[in-house]
């Protein structure tokens, strides 16, 4: 090996401990694999890729890149598709999850005879793109289980042509994946955490559901991305806060835990009284993140406390003494975090949309109405835009997570 290669491999190699590094940083499975996907690209200068995670027999579509397609920023409605791939020999993907084993195709319309998979060219022709060359591999756990794939499509070389993966890339790619798994089993713990405190939640709240909180919290994530882009703030900060309100925003009710059964599941309207005992929820919930070990903790707490507030300043609880409950003042304006203004929306939106077992669903005509006509009153108006400026972003996650969970 000439000084030059060894000096190429040691840069990768640094690359890759530093994206593993920043890996440890994430909490949100979503986040993880977007910046995984992101780098295993970079290091084979792939122009899409996708990653699949393993539910039972099944893959269940994850996250999608596609440089000619979506650009650097994504097509973020396609990143909610509902796909499920078995786990058999008919789909590349599939393949490589049964057998455990790399596979790498240098033109997908020409496979290798031997192989029992096909190539699914659906994709190519719905979004008129040319996929020619793949290369897919399983995705290691903690105890060496596949917990995932994931498929890098089309290398490309200096000059931007398709070119098969390379030997080179595929050992560096192997080397990355090895390590990058492991951050993908942590964020789906992390995820699983959540969803088990909201299962507890759920003995008390009935409406309190794993799909219920997973919307409110995909749907903040989209609205803060947005909100984001439009005040030009910097990648990596963009990046930490949409990792972070994801989980946060799906805690938003979690001291409903410490309300009275007979107040939570009363069928009908409550009484002025029932209503004070009821809004104590955010106080209950924010104490539970009072001693905070983390800025999820910080922000937790922030969303829990203050996602009830109105734009208007005619919410609750206002600025209070967190373990008194004394009112000090209330909050209005941009005075509320802006965490908890956009899952303020998030959650209201989920509401009217879903069913209770005290009400239907409502039309989607009528809620965005109701959002329409409560921008400036109940709700940041400048939200209220974003919200209807990324409608079929957050239809496909309505969509996505439209059962129980």
């Amino acid at each position: 090996m000439s000084t030059l290669e060894t000096r190429q491999d040691s840069t990768v190699i640094r690359t890759i401990l530093s994206t593993i590094k920043e890996l440890d940083q994430l909490n949100d499975i979503d986040m993880i694999l977007d910046r995984i996907l992101l780098e295993a690209r970079r290091l084979a200068n792939a122009d899409a890729g996708s990653i699949f995670l393993r539910q039972g027999n099944e893959l269940v579509f994850n996250q999608v890149q596609n440089d000619t397609l979506f650009g650097s920023d994504g097509n973020r409605a396609a990143q909610y598709s509902q796909l499920r791939i078995p786990i058999n020999s008919n789909s590349i993907v599939g393949y490589v999850a049964e057998s455990n084993s790399h596979l790498a195709i240098d033109n997908a319309y020409n496979l290798p005879p031997e192989l029992p998979c096909t190539f699914n060219s659906s994709f190519d022709i719905e979004f008129n793109y040319q996929t020619v060359s793949i290369f897919a591999m399983p995705l290691h756990g903690f105890n060496q289980e596949i917990v995932g794939v994931m498929q890098l499509i089309n290398a490309t070389n200096k000059d931007g042509q398709k070119t098969p993966f390379s030997e080179e890339s595929k050992t560096y790619l192997q080397l990355f994946s090895s390590h990058a798994a492991m951050a993908i089993d942590r964020g789906v713990m992390n995820r699983e955490i959540v969803l088990r405190m909201v299962r507890m939640s759920r003995l008390h709240d009935p409406k309190e559901t794993g799909a219920h909180v997973q919307r409110v919290g995909a749907y903040s994530a989209e609205l803060y991305r947005e909100w984001a882009k439009r005040h030009s703030v910097p990648a990596d900060e963009l990046k930490s806060m949409f990792d972070m309100i994801r989980l946060a925003a799906m805690l938003h009710d979690v001291g409903k835990v410490g309300i009275a059964d007979i107040i939570l599941k009363k069928p009908g309207r409550l009484t002025s009284q029932e209503y004070s005992t009821m809004k104590r929820h955010t106080l209950l919930g924010a104490r539970l993140f009072e001693s905070t070990t983390s800025e999820l903790d910080s922000l937790s707490k922030e969303i829990a406390l203050h996602h009830h507030e109105r734009w208007d300043g005619k919410g609750y609880p206002g600025e209070v003494d967190l373990f008194s409950g004394d009112r000090i003042g209330g909050l209005s304006g941009t005075d509320i975090p802006l965490a908890s203004r956009i899952t303020a929306l998030a959650d209201v939106y989920d509401a009217l949309s879903s069913s209770r077992s005290y009400k239907e669903a409502w039309t989607e005509d009528l809620v965005f109405k109701e959002i329409e006509k409560c921008s400036s009153s109940q709700f940041d108006p400048e939200l209220v835009d974003i919200f209807f400026s990324i409608k079929n972003v957050l239809r496909a996650i309505g969509d996505k997570y439209s059962n129980e969970a």
